[in-house]
């Protein structure tokens, strides 16, 4: 069993775990949505993704034993620890700037810096690309939450916006 394949199995079990445990969660007449709607969205999505990389592992590993072994000098991709650390980075930065500055300004920024992060634009084109990526993305989501769902965003401290 690869590694994928345990980490996928774990994630399958955790999400399923606590998808049931929503099951018990109690509805409010007055709210159209129930509180288990969203968490149940999210696990639903985590386990099939879960189920993606173990079928996706297995079924690799079967090509892989299908190819003939790959020569002595090929080495596998180093881990990136530094960028991992940085996207917590600019993650926690983000939580931390959101009762101050607001969904929607906190979200754009958040979504602009972490994309530089993850793959540095290298030139205007890139720029252009990843501030309209944020847009949209900042535009999507507050218009999903706040104006069709009627979730109540966070409120910018300094801005109020």
């Amino acid at each position: 069993m690869g590694r994928d394949t345990l980490t996928g199995l774990v994630v399958l079990a955790a999400s399923l775990v606590l998808f049931w445990a929503t099951l018990g969660l109690e509805r409010h007449p007055m709210v159209p949505v129930g509180p288990g709607f969203y968490p149940r969205i999210v696990l639903g999505i985590t386990a099939a993704m879960g189920l993606l990389l173990v079928l996706l592992d297995v079924l690799g590993r079967r090509r892989a034993v299908a190819k003939p072994a790959e020569p002595a000098d090929a080495r596998p991709a180093r881990p990136n620890y530094a960028l991992v650390v940085a996207a917590f980075a600019v993650f926690t930065a983000y939580v931390l700037a959101l009762p101050y500055l607001g969904f929607r300004i906190a979200t754009l920024a958040f979504l602009i810096v972490m994309q530089a992060v993850l793959e540095p634009p290298r030139g205007a084109r890139r720029w252009v690309v990843v501030l309209a990526v944020a847009l949209v993305a900042t535009a999507a989501s507050y218009y999903a939450f706040e104006r069709y769902l009627h979730v109540l965003l966070p409120r910018g401290l300094w801005t109020g916006f």
